[in-house]
């Protein structure tokens, strides 16, 4: 019985390990993407890449010279795109629940709109086609509407 325990424990200690993870790689996420949105961020990379070129003359253009910015800019880029992915991925999650609850309060609204990113993909296109059939019947309604209204206020004057 003490073994189950001591496993148990375990378990819960290497969740907590990943879970202790994921949340500092979040907090590392989001405030490296804050800081490389940054314009002087850019900037900065602006001005080290005419630096880099400037150098050129100077390193005769060697392999070396563009082995530099090379392996400066492919590391760079691959570090950055798991950052940006993570920060992305936790917006759209946030955004899916504050739409998600939208839905689910208001009076008129479907309630299987609530988690389409769970359907698969062939539900996604029907639904997609029953909303552009709406969409394309409630246009011309609507535009017939508007030209009623625009033929009373001819009447009118």
């Amino acid at each position: 019985m003490k073994a189950n325990t001591d496993k148990a424990q375990k378990t819960t200690n290497k969740s907590g390990i990943i879970a202790d993870c994921s949340d500092m790689f979040h907090i590392v996420a989001l405030n490296l993407a804050k800081f490389v949105g940054n314009a002087w961020v850019f900037i900065c990379m602006l001005l080290a890449v005419v630096i880099w070129f400037a150098c050129g003359p100077f390193f005769q253009y060697s392999d070396t010279w563009q082995l530099v910015i090379n392996t400066s800019t492919s590391v760079i880029t691959f570090l950055i795109v798991f950052i940006i992915q993570n920060t992305q991925n936790r917006d759209t999650i946030a955004l899916n629940i504050k739409l998600d609850e939208l839905i689910r309060v208001h009076k008129l609204a479907h309630n299987t709109l609530i988690d389409l990113d769970k359907l698969s993909e062939e539900q996604i296109k029907e639904l997609e086609t029953h909303y552009c059939q709406l969409s394309q019947s409630e246009s011309s309604e609507s535009s017939e509407s508007i030209e009623e209204s625009n033929g009373n206020k001819s009447k009118i004057d």
